[in-house]
């Protein structure tokens, strides 16, 4: 019998290849603390992101490859990450500099579900793991507030930093903590401005995986100071298959586009309805505008979210339907958005150092 080592052990594991980076685990550098102690072989496989969404796949697939080695018996196999990102040369290094990956979730215009999507989007990047914060910033109709169930005024530190708020495991900042969910916020762009930049620099998020910004609709003052002031990893806009929201999506994506910000891509929420009784799709909007739009500003679609009912009521009692209804069709679309998401960021930072040294290991996380 030939002697097990870690050349063999290796070997065995080089077939198994990551699908974004379309190299082997083994060469890409994720097999780490190999030990050989008889016939039990331990090793950990540290991933880019703690949102991969084959993390599982690639478990088995290592402990088979490992488990039909000749004088092997047990095989120990430890998932971890090591989330990478990167930092704007241009953007103030005071601004999240404990942030790995600040995303943007914006749309053209209201109503078309952006804060449902920014909200279920980053519970989904948290139910794999993942150290996330959701920042609401949408200045004129703030919903962090309602969607998570979260009341009150974030308290401050004696250095005059604000402590943000939690629910569901997130950290949450949002303009209606401050001014309350009745009161109107009526400002000119100086102190939106002042506001946005406070939530930025001033609110102590600590070190986390990814921050899901939820944007204002449109390009007004507090988009462009967001754009300008905020490191941003990347955008993810919101749109319905409806023209008018196409239109002005499109808006949006281009204003990301001229500040270089990498778009990861396109939304179509309240994509189609699922019939009750015969299980049929009916697209209430319209179909296909979102895959239009994506292939004349190329950009992919990266998620299409279904018209379902029970979303409004689960966002509308503080338990977003990622939480309420983890296996409806809505939910899952979400979950499919956070590991296309994390596979993105992690493809874009794929040549960058990581910012920290901090590793996330899994014990029994949903993902």
């Amino acid at each position: 019998m030939a002697q097990l080592t870690e050349a063999r052990v290796l070997d065995a594991l080089r077939p198994i290849e990551d699908p974004d980076f379309k190299r082997s685990i083994v060469d890409l550098g994720f097999v780490k603390n190999l030990t050989i102690d008889g016939s039990t072989v331990a090793f950990t496989i540290e991933l880019t992101t703690p949102a991969c969404p084959v993390k599982e796949q690639f478990k088995r697939a290592a402990e088979e490859a490992v488990g039909a080695l000749p004088g092997v018996d047990r095989v120990v196999v430890e998932m971890t990450a090591n989330t990478r990102g990167s930092r704007d040369a241009g953007k103030p290094t005071d601004i999240l500099r404990d942030v790995r990956n600040v995303v943007a979730v914006a749309s053209g215009k209201g109503g078309v579900g952006k804060s449902t999507v920014a909200a279920n989007l980053s519970l989904a990047l948290a139910r794999t793991g993942a150290k996330v914060g959701l920042l609401d910033v949408d200045v004129y109709g703030p919903s962090v507030p309602i969607m998570f169930g979260v009341n009150g005024r974030p308290r401050t530190t004696a250095d005059r930093k604000i402590v943000p708020m939690e629910g569901h495991g997130l950290k949450l900042m949002s303009i209606g903590f401050v001014a309350g969910e009745d009161a109107p916020v009526i400002w000119r762009g100086p102190m939106v401005h002042s506001l946005v930049r406070q939530f930025l620099a001033d609110v102590e998020w600590g070190a986390l995986d990814y921050l899901i910004i939820d944007m204002p609709p449109g390009t007004g003052d507090a988009a462009l100071t967001l754009t300008q002031t905020a490191p941003l990893a990347g955008a993810v806009i919101v749109t319905t298959p409806q023209e008018v929201s196409l239109i002005d999506a499109r808006k949006g994506l281009k204003m990301f586009q001229r500040v270089h910000v990498p778009v990861l891509g396109i939304v179509e929420n309240m994509s189609f309805f699922i019939c009750d009784k015969c299980s049929a799709e009916h697209h209430i909007f319209g179909k296909g505008g979102a895959a239009r739009a994506a292939a004349e500003l190329g950009v992919p679609v990266i998620g299409t979210v279904p018209l379902q009912s029970n979303v409004v009521t689960a966002g509308d009692t503080g338990v977003p339907i990622v939480l309420s209804d983890p296996e409806s069709p809505a939910a899952r679309a979400f979950f499919e958005l956070a590991g296309t998401v994390a596979r993105k960021l992690a493809l874009l930072h794929a040549e960058a150092p990581p910012v920290l040294d901090t590793n996330i290991t899994w014990v029994n996380t949903p993902g």
